[in-house]
């Protein structure tokens, strides 16, 4: 089949939160201007999906309250096989609104408030906001930056994990935003610690099906036997087809008890999927459109090393090397010498719209977090706007 991985789709007034937020930002837009911001992608979703959920609306099913078929929790154990040869139970899958809310959950079921739970920043923000609005306390432990390149600082974690107060570790992996794809090894030493001080692990693995030529993504419940009774898994269709705005994701855990807990939190807290397009979406996906996500790896990547060479060639003050992981780069304007307010409102004015890195955390400072699944034209173009812009601010 052939995919469009070229056209320009405007989402103006369509509810779109990337569009909406742009046109805030700043309200003179030019026409043919993309987002940058918010991790989904501005590529139509794969065709099989478009037709799959015509043909299932055409048989007129009654969109009442609805569970996860057999067919679409077949689908997602044989995804997690095909992809990652991860051997699932249908049984360990429990769905929920979103990942986020999943781990919002998972903290509220596993510590109580004034616990402490350990991130490291920069990471994907609602991290930060699941902590905080459940009361608890985050523990921080910043990765290391080294030219660019970042790494886990096992000496902090060990010292963190420690402390009786602190009970949970949550965990990105791959890494938003610094798209790190940790190597087996880090996995390893990462899943002692947790072992050694009883820490529950809630690993964030929803970008797990977006990993760079020469990695290979490592699923943290394979690393270690004795880490899968404290282990919660994140997976999600969400990010791979761009399907965030369907609400299902595949929470996976393999401990009876903790998936019972769990499940419980969730069912409380009423953010248990129940979106019968979500789950005939997710089930058309997995067993149909792995043809459309190998072309648009190849995209992903191709963007990737365009940005990169592109800074490289004609502004190396910004470096922007290419991710291990996920669909985004992380961008370092620090050599400009601007505040974040300075930069922010310069690339607005400018129309280059991103996610400021200060979101992600203090460590964010200076940075810059885009999103590369876009025709490549289009990127094209936002990058030239952009140096056609500092180059005019450097007279």
């Amino acid at each position: 089949m052939t995919y469009d991985f070229n056209s320009r789709i405007d989402r103006k007034n369509t509810g779109s939160i990337k569009w909406d937020l742009m046109y805030k930002w700043n309200p003179k837009v030019d026409e043919g201007v993309l987002p940058l911001s918010v991790a989904d992608m501005e590529l139509f979703n794969p065709p099989e999906i478009y037709e799959g959920l015509i043909h299932f609306i055409q048989e007129k099913p009654v969109l009442g309250y609805t569970r996860p078929t057999d067919d679409f929790l077949k689908a997602v154990v044989s995804w997690q096989e095909k992809r990652h040869n991860w051997v699932v139970n249908e049984e360990w899958i429990i769905n929920t609104t979103g990942v986020v809310s999943a781990f919002n959950a998972a903290i509220r079921a596993f510590s109580n408030p004034g616990d402490g739970v350990i991130i490291f920043k920069p990471v994907y923000y609602p991290f930060s906001s699941a902590i905080t609005s459940n009361n608890r306390v985050e523990v921080n432990v910043p990765l290391i930056e080294t030219d660019g390149y970042y790494t886990i600082d096992f000496e902090g974690v060990e010292d963190a994990a420690s402390k009786e107060e602190n009970k949970i570790l949550l965990f990105c992996s791959p890494h938003n935003p610094v798209g790190r794809v940790w190597t087996k090894s880090e996995l390893e030493r990462l899943a002692e610690i947790a072992i050694k001080h009883d820490l529950l692990v809630i690993s964030d693995e929803i970008w797990y099906d977006f990993v760079s030529p020469s990695y290979e993504h490592t699923i943290l419940h394979k690393v270690n036997k004795n880490l899968q009774d404290k282990l919660i898994t994140c997976t999600a269709a969400s990010k791979t087809f761009n399907l965030a705005g369907l609400g299902t994701s595949s929470i996976i855990i393999s401990n009876d008890k903790l998936r019972e807990k769990f499940s419980y939190e969730v069912k409380r807290s009423h953010c248990n999927a129940n979106n019968i397009f979500g789950f005939e979406a997710t089930r058309i996906a997995y067993n149909e459109c792995e043809e459309w996500l190998d072309y648009l790896l190849e995209l992903v990547y191709s963007n990737k090393k365009m940005v990169n060479q592109f800074f490289r060639d004609n502004f190396p003050l910004i470096k922007a090397p290419i991710s291990e992981g996920t669909y985004l780069q992380w961008l370092d304007f620090r050599g400009l010498g601007m505040t974040n307010k300075e930069l922010e409102d310069f690339l607005h004015e400018n129309q280059f719209f991103t996610d400021e890195g200060y979101i992600f955390g203090r460590e964010g400072d200076g940075f810059e977090r885009i999103n590369v699944a876009l025709p490549q034209d289009a990127l094209k173009e936002l990058l030239e706007r952009l140096l056609l812009a500092l180059k005019q601010a450097d007279k």
